[in-house]
């Protein structure tokens, strides 16, 4: 608990150390509209806004407040330096600048930004409205400090002009980040969840295996009985019990595996974006093997589809493969097109192939070319459950092996793919 609040206390001062430092530098960058004055318009705003967005600190109007103090503190540092003017005119010309950053921040906490951070348009116009009056409340101050007070229609536009542009500009960038961290946190979880659905599907067929063998083991216990075998009888009574046991296990193991796989999705998934995510994961997936692998799409058909899960499953074992058969460079071709009321999916490479003799039983589980550096071969069972998946959508693969690799067809009903 100690560590965990130690954490929480640095992290806070970090993000603050954080927010302050790029502020200051970037309220460097900047342009003056008024004539004979101090006021200015740079990026210290806008990065400021974002930097609350990003680190979301414990408390706005804290981190206004010394961030306004340290904008204040290095400017009149700098004129100090390079100017002769008398500190009292050269403090008076840049104190307005803390009101800013101070209101800014107290106009954010009051609305609970939290709120709006899903709202990207109500946001924008939330922000726009907190830094108008805080650029308004700054300018009235400069104003009253350096010069009589009076107003001209085209400054407040300017201001109002700036506070929309800045404003929206800031919120664009957030969205667009956190939408690329939301495609990736989907896309993980696609992954996750397809191979979730390819290990239930295996875990289905063991359990038809449970039940004959607890069925088996039973009737060997009543035929054992009947021939007064006592002792074998109850030894045949007890493996069946076992086993009756483990069937019990694994259906709760199923359970809930099924209803992982089978949650439904918010998002809906075109075909395109399901081969971008399959060849955007095993483009890493040959980089980490340290191979140059060039992979080649096209589609011919698109539309939207509730079987993401087994698509990515599917497609993702028979490119993953591809990607092991070639040894240190070359080339994955993925053809989808519609032929027939079929979806077909065309996996080529240009690896070691397939012997002939083998592809009859390249679908059986345990079948592997694989070995790890140590000798050991890999489970077997990725193209076994490739095929269980498929034919769960009442489709076909074919396979076909050359002298420059394999092509894998897959062929599935489109009525069974469209949502």
């Amino acid at each position: 608990m100690v560590i965990k609040r130690h954490q929480i206390v640095s992290n806070k001062w970090s993000a603050l150390a954080i927010t302050i430092l790029f502020t200051v530098l970037a309220s460097e960058f900047k342009v003056i509209p008024f004539n004979g004055e101090d006021f200015r318009f740079g990026l210290g705003s806008a990065a400021f806004f974002f930097l609350l967005l990003i680190l979301q600190p414990a408390s706005y109007v804290f981190t206004g407040l010394f961030t306004g103090v340290a904008v204040v503190v290095v400017r009149i540092g700098k004129d100090m330096l390079f100017t002769n003017d008398a500190f009292g005119l050269i403090f008076e010309n840049h104190l307005p600048a803390f009101l800013f950053y101070l209101l800014f921040a107290v106009g954010l906490s009051v609305i609970k930004l939290e709120r709006f951070k899903t709202a990207p348009l109500l946001l924008g116009a939330v922000a726009t409205a907190i830094e108008f009056t805080a650029n308004g409340v700054e300018h009235i101050g400069r104003y009253l400090l350096v010069s009589d007070l009076h107003f001209e229609f085209q400054e407040w536009v300017l201001l109002a002009l700036v506070a929309i542009f800045r404003s929206y500009f800031v919120v664009g960038l957030y969205s667009s980040i956190t939408i690329m961290e939301q495609n990736k946190r989907m896309q993980e979880m696609l992954e996750v969840g397809s191979n979730l659905y390819a290990e239930t599907l295996y875990l289905q067929k063991s359990m038809n295996h449970i039940e004959q063998i607890t069925a088996s083991s039973y009737d060997l216990y009543r035929q054992l009985k009947k021939q007064e075998c006592h002792s074998l009888s109850i030894q045949a009574l007890h493996v069946s019990q076992e086993i009756h046991e483990v069937k019990k296990d694994s259906q709760r193991i199923l359970a809930g595996l099924e209803k992982i796989t089978k949650a439904k999705m918010e998002k809906r998934y075109f075909l395109s974006e399901i081969l971008q995510l399959v060849i955007h994961a095993n483009e890493k997936y040959s980089e980490l093997l340290k191979k140059r692998i060039v992979i080649h799409s096209t589609i011919s058909i698109d539309f939207e589809t509730e079987q993401q899960i087994p698509l990515l499953a599917i497609l993702n074992n028979l490119v993953a493969n591809a990607v092991e058969a070639i040894f240190y460079d070359g080339d994955i071709y993925i053809d989808m097109y519609e032929e027939s009321h079929n979806t077909w999916f065309v996996i080529e490479d240009t690896g070691k192939g397939i012997p002939d003799e083998d592809q009859v039983i390249v679908f059986e589980p345990g079948y592997t070319t694989k070995f790890n550096d140590q000798g050991v071969a890999a489970t077997g069972i990725g193209l076994s459950h490739t095929k269980e998946i498929i034919l769960t959508l009442e489709g076909n693969i074919h396979i076909k092996s050359h002298e420059k690799g394999v092509i894998f067809k897959v062929n599935i009903p489109t009525k069974n793919l469209r949502r």
